[in-house]
């Protein structure tokens, strides 16, 4: 179950949020929420990192093209900083998209923080997804964690308890965290039975986690009709095939389950309690 922040972060901190392409970014879902966040508030890219440090280009190959002018063009799988300015709250905010690297990942976490604290930035969020048994009739988990006690404390966050291989979200929230920036690490969950990109539905979740977190509105344009028009999609898949019909109500019920209050050790606690009193007026009459 996802949690809700306790409150927004101060208006006066410049926060940077980061996701990447690859293994972290399940879907689609944590890069798309960026790239709708650089286009509804009209971000302007500032920096990139240079890929020939960081990149295997016959892992993450360079893209031809032509250009904005009509010419060919080479675009190479680079990481952009850009900046943008929050139109309500009127906060700073700095935009991190890039391709998880093959290399050099503690450099590489070095330059971008170097660039990071350069722009003022004060709290980093990584943004990931992930592919995880849940269903898609259900509204999208969103959890967010931090290895910092004093964050966790601020937002009733869950600390990170995962151990395990990691991608480079964990390695930059580390990283940021040890440099006494607040750190946290947001990452939606992707029904793995449609694990295809887009997920307009997850993509919508984390955007909805970052208003909550910014304290800031987002537009969100076509991305609610996108993600109903996915979910019926799914809906129509899981109709045409039983087997994965059948798997999906699985899914639905341990959520909806787990989900409710009487799952909870206090409800069953509750619950007991009242059978005992009723038991006992039983007896005593």
């Amino acid at each position: 179950m996802s949690e809700t922040p306790s409150a927004d972060l101060p208006v006066r901190e410049t926060v940077l949020l980061a996701a990447f392409e690859g293994w972290n970014d399940a879907g689609s879902a944590a890069t798309q929420a960026l790239e709708h966040l650089h286009e509804v508030w009209d971000a302007e890219q500032v920096d990139e990192l240079d890929p020939e440090e960081y990149h295997d280009f016959q892992v993450n190959r360079p893209v031809v093209g032509p250009g904005a002018d009509g010419r060919r063009e080479i675009t190479w799988p680079t990481t952009a900083v850009a900046v943008a300015t929050a139109p309500v709250s009127g906060r700073r905010v700095v935009l991190v998209h890039g391709i998880e690297p093959s290399m050099r990942w503690r450099r590489y976490c070095t330059e971008l923080l170097d660039i990071a604290a350069g722009l003022g930035v004060d709290t980093v969020v990584t943004v990931g997804a992930l592919l995880a048994d849940v269903p898609h009739t259900r509204p999208i988990p969103v959890n967010t964690t931090s290895e910092d006690a004093g964050v966790r404390d601020d937002f009733r966050l869950e600390p990170n308890t995962y151990e395990g291989p990691t991608g480079i979200v964990g390695v930059l929230q580390h990283e940021a965290a040890a440099r006494g920036m607040r750190a946290m690490s947001l990452w939606a969950a992707v029904p793995h039975y449609v694990a295809h990109p887009p997920s307009p539905k997850a993509t919508l979740a984390i955007l909805h986690r970052i208003e909550q977190l910014l304290g800031e509105p987002v537009p969100l344009g076509e991305l609610p009709d996108d993600s109903a028009a996915w979910q019926h999609g799914v809906d129509e898949l899981a109709a045409e095939d039983a087997e994965i019909g059948e798997y999906v109500h699985q899914l639905e019920e341990a959520k909806d389950t787990a989900d409710l209050p009487e799952a909870s050790g206090e409800a069953i606690a509750q619950e007991f309690e009242r059978y005992l009193r009723r038991r006992d007026k039983g007896t005593g009459g």
